[in-house]
Parts: structure tokens; sequence; C-alpha cells
């Protein structure tokens, strides 16, 4: 029985204006071609892109009053790349995992989604704390390592290491992915 997958692409509309930022951005700038030619590859097969983000006390706001405020940011360049398109899934989020406090959960379930493939920043925070929460509700799992990172290389493999330990993902490169 083959599943459904949704592509998430987690926290990657960020200001990058906090301690630990630069190197965030610096890392981030390695995985933002990763992802978007992932995110192509979705649409081509017809899997949903959903868009997981902070909400930078944007509550009342809408999903491009949060990107117009990231792009003031040191973000500018990444948004550009990344950017959402018309019809994808827009999230926000109030911690670090995609899950908590969202409506994410209704809208995999109504979109019949059992299969997560999880991108974005920072791998050893939101990435790891989502997957962790996916597992937890059985969702099968794919994080392409050449779409995640973290402020440092050290972060985001131990953030590897607990995926690889404790999480069954898939943890193929994006470029080998198949739909």
């Amino acid at each position: 029985m083959s599943s459904k997958k949704a592509l998430l692409i987690i926290d990657m509309v960020n200001t990058f204006d906090f301690d630990g930022g630069e190197e965030l951005l610096s890392n981030t700038k390695n995985i933002v071609d990763p992802v978007k030619e992932l995110k192509n590859k979705a649409k081509k097969a017809d899997i949903p892109v959903i868009y997981v983000n902070d909400n930078y006390g944007l509550w009342q706001d809408n999903m491009n009053d949060i990107i117009e405020v990231c792009k003031k940011g040191k973000g500018r360049s990444i948004i550009e790349k990344i950017h959402p398109d018309e019809d994808d899934y827009f999230i926000v989020k109030p911690k670090h995992s995609c899950f908590f406090g969202t409506q994410l959960e209704i809208l995999l379930h109504q979109l019949d989604v059992d299969h997560l493939i999880l991108t974005g920043i920072a791998g050893d925070i939101c990435v790891l704390f989502t997957a962790n929460d996916a597992y937890m509700r059985e969702y099968e799992l794919s994080i392409p390592l050449d779409c995640m990172a973290s402020e440092t290389k050290e972060d985001n493999d131990s953030a590897v290491h607990i995926i690889e330990k404790t999480i069954d993902a898939d943890l193929t490169r994006s470029s080998e992915m198949e739909f």
C-alpha cells in the first residue's frame, strides 16, 4: 500500500534576528536550493506543501504579513527563494513542534496524509521536536539531511544522531528521493 505524503517546510520564513541567527542563516543558505528542488518535485507529484512557521507575535495577521516582517530581517534572500506559493498551506506555530498548538494534525488527517517529509530549521530544535511528535503519532517519516540546518554542524549532527537512534526515519538525500 502506498502512502500519501506531505512536505513540511519548517521555519524557513525567518528573520534570523536572534542570538545565533547569523550562524543559522549561514547554514540555512546551504539547504535552500535542495529544499526548493524538493518542493518542486513534490508539487509535480501533487504532494501538498505545508509551511509551518514561528508566529513572530503576529497572531492576528496573515501569512503575507508574517512574510513581510521576516523580509525586513536578515533572511530576505532565503525567503525570496523559498517563498510560499498561493496553493501552499501556511500554519503558524507557537513553540518548537509543528504539532503543538496548531491545526497541523487536523489538516494532515483531512489530506489523508500518513507520511511526512520534514525539511527546514533548526534541525536540532524544531525539526527534531516535530520528528519526535510525528513519530509518536505513527507517521512515516523522511528527513532528507541536505534539507535540515542548525546553528552549528555539531548541533545538527546531534539531532541526526537522536533521529537515527530513536526515530524510524528515512534520511535519504533529497536528490535521491522519488515520489
